[in-house]
């Protein structure tokens, strides 16, 4: 594969109290000592054309750094950064923008920072416009925009000057999630068409469906290059470590590389070891969730669980789980019946269920303040993703059947480990037989 960006050895460090007289002290004497915070220590790594590389870490740990360096905003302090083909960057919201210029007036000036000249702006400008789609916002001043609108402009520019390289620190977090599966799904064009991208986010089922491979930073240290699995995994053990003692071993653990070994001896070595890597995070948590106005009833606390009854909200292939909810009559109601539906990040319905088409299987009459728990249980038969949950409920008032209250997107999934003899979004469970022939004489 051809190495796009080379990170060869790379420190950046910064002066603690950067006064003119110790910055100019510091390049007239660079020996003498000074007090400075390193935030980048020796970072070596490489990306590769058409890759998705997610960068992992907490707070602090030099992921902004490390993309600025990257970028050639920040001069490494040490090492060596090699980069081929144009970059686009998303690193702050509002970077590149003057917020006394309309949106319309920032997409040529953005554009040309990133390299276009005026004329190619103008040959992509209804592409942009179109993509961005704010609406009379474009003939605004930017001081005026939301996050998100903000977010929707530099978002549209950067990727109609034809990158080979798109880096995004954190920038998807902001906006509506139709935005966001609509930026998510123009990722993957872009990767498809061999560009190179950099993704930084906290989310660990936007890196687990987005990215190739990930690396995991922590106090500016590269601890680990894995799949986006094993990283999103080692990640959230360091950040629910309380004890730094304990917190330095795991460390120690994963840079000496006996924790991937470690952890694939044990499952090798577990009888249901796919089942102990069901759990639930909360990076999984919708923000695109609607409700629509309760009619008479109301839904409370739509989850998963599995067999044992635990809360999830990330799931192994081939596993059964339980889609639960409760719902709460706020009047007399007749023949209820009860709906779910599973859908891709891209909206795409799945496959759902409903009792209400059923007579047997809808509740014949839920009396006023009583509640009813409803639990579908599915085998997971997904591929490796993320995945939104809605539900529903409806019932007979007043001789006609209506909904009672319905939400969408109210949970959401990823699912880690999936079928590699499969394709597409669900495990047909297809067997394959072939037969070798002699060649016939």
């Amino acid at each position: 594969m051809k190495s796009i960006i080379k990170v060869s050895n790379v420190s950046k460090s910064f002066l603690l109290n950067p006064t003119l007289f110790n910055v100019l002290s510091s390049k007239l004497f660079p020996n003498r000592p000074q007090a400075v915070f390193t935030a980048l220590r020796s970072i070596s790594f490489e990306a590769y054309q058409g890759e998705t590389l997610g960068i992992v870490g907490h707070n602090g740990s030099g992921k902004s750094t490390l993309l600025q360096v990257i970028c050639g905003v920040l001069q490494a302090t040490q090492g060596q950064v090699a980069v081929e083909g144009r970059i686009a960057a998303l690193l702050e919201l509002g970077s590149g923008f003057n917020p006394e210029f309309t949106g319309r007036e920032n997409i040529f000036f953005n554009a040309r920072l990133l390299g276009l000249s005026h004329q190619e702006t103008k040959q992509r400008l209804d592409t942009i416009v179109d993509f961005a789609d704010i609406g009379p916002f474009l003939d605004r001043q930017v001081k005026t925009y939301s996050s998100g609108m903000m977010l929707r402009l530099a978002f549209a520019v950067a990727i109609n000057i034809e990158p080979q390289i798109l880096i995004i620190d954190e920038a998807l977090s902001v906006g509506d999630a139709a935005f966001q599966r609509k930026c998510q799904s123009k990722l993957k064009q872009l990767k498809a068409q061999g560009v190179t991208l950099l993704f930084v986010s906290h989310a660990a089922g936007q890196v687990i469906e987005l990215c190739d491979r990930a690396i995991l930073l922590d106090k500016g240290e590269l601890l680990m290059t894995d799949t986006p699995k094993e990283v999103v995994h080692s990640y959230h053990k360091l950040l629910h470590m309380s004890d730094e003692s304990e917190r330095e071993a795991f460390r120690a653990q994963i840079i000496n590389g006996r924790q991937q070994s470690s952890a694939a001896q044990a499952v090798r070595n577990t009888p249901n070891a796919q089942q102990s890597q069901t759990h639930w995070t909360s990076d999984l948590i919708p923000k695109s969730t609607v409700w629509y106005a309760k009619q008479g009833a109301e839904i409370i606390n739509p989850r998963i669980e599995n067999s044992q009854g635990q809360v999830v909200n990330v799931l192994v292939a081939g596993e059964t789980y339980s889609y639960c909810f409760s719902v709460q009559a706020e009047r007399d109601v007749f023949e209820v019946g009860f709906g779910m539906m599973i859908k891709t990040i891209n909206g795409v319905e799945i496959g759902g269920a409903t009792s209400t088409k059923n007579h047997e299987k809808r509740i014949d009459y839920l009396k006023a303040s009583y509640h009813v728990d409803v639990c579908f249980t599915f085998k997971c038969s997904l591929q490796k993703g993320t995945y939104f949950l809605n539900c529903g409920c409806s019932g007979i008032i007043d001789g006609q059947r209506q909904f009672l209250h319905r939400g969408v997107d109210v949970a959401m999934f990823s699912v880690i480990e999936d079928n590699q003899d499969a394709t597409g979004i669900v495990d047909m469970a297809i067997s394959l037989q072939s037969k070798h022939h002699a060649k016939a004489h």
